[in-house]
């Protein structure tokens, strides 16, 4: 009987991020991932109790390379550092992409506290700095609708060919700065 191949925690979560990025998350199981390792499914269970667990590692994967994402860009606000690092997720991991933000799903937190988060973030933006936590946080949901749209066509093909990676990041940026001068301008007529 030939040797018994041994798979580490960490060999068993790649073979199933690959299999994620490729098909989706609920594509993982341990025979497409025991298929992936060129193996039997015992080491997929000596190292995780269930495919479930086996699934939320991944998703940890998944959340660290997107805090990867996040971190590598260089923009003026973590807004759009934000925004920038949504664009390459959706374009280098669109079936990830849609699992994760455009179905329902236990992985993701929820709006609230991601809102919360930046809502928080904006307030230490020198032209936000006397706007009420009502103002952000209208700002934030408008930045936010339009960047998961945007990314949204862009993880599933449907953004116009003129638009490539550079014009996406720029029509980012450009709506966000409408948005808010659109708020500031907002705020003068409603004194």
């Amino acid at each position: 009987m030939p040797p018994k191949n041994k798979f580490t925690r960490e060999e068993i979560v790649e073979a199933a991020f690959e299999i994620a990025k490729e098909e989706g998350f609920s594509k993982i199981t341990a025979r497409s991932v025991a298929s992936r390792l060129n193996s039997s499914v015992a080491p997929i269970y000596v190292n995780f109790n269930t495919i479930e667990e086996l699934t939320r590692a991944v998703v940890q994967r998944v959340f660290i390379l997107s805090e990867e994402l996040t971190t590598k860009q260089k923009g003026q606000n973590l807004f759009e550092n934000i925004g920038r690092a949504s664009l390459e997720f959706a374009r280098d991991y669109p079936v990830l992409f849609r699992d994760l933000v455009l179905k329902p799903n236990p992985y993701m937190s929820s709006y609230e506290n991601t809102e919360r988060v930046m809502v928080e973030a904006l307030k230490e933006n020198e032209e936000m700095k006397d706007w009420t936590m009502e103002e952000r946080r209208r700002l934030f949901l408008k930045m936010r609708i339009f960047q998961l749209g945007l990314s949204a066509m862009v993880a599933n093909g449907h953004v116009p060919s003129w638009l490539d990676e550079k014009e996406s990041e720029k029509l980012l940026l450009e709506t966000g700065d409408q948005l808010l001068l659109a708020e500031q301008i907002k705020r003068k007529v409603d004194k």
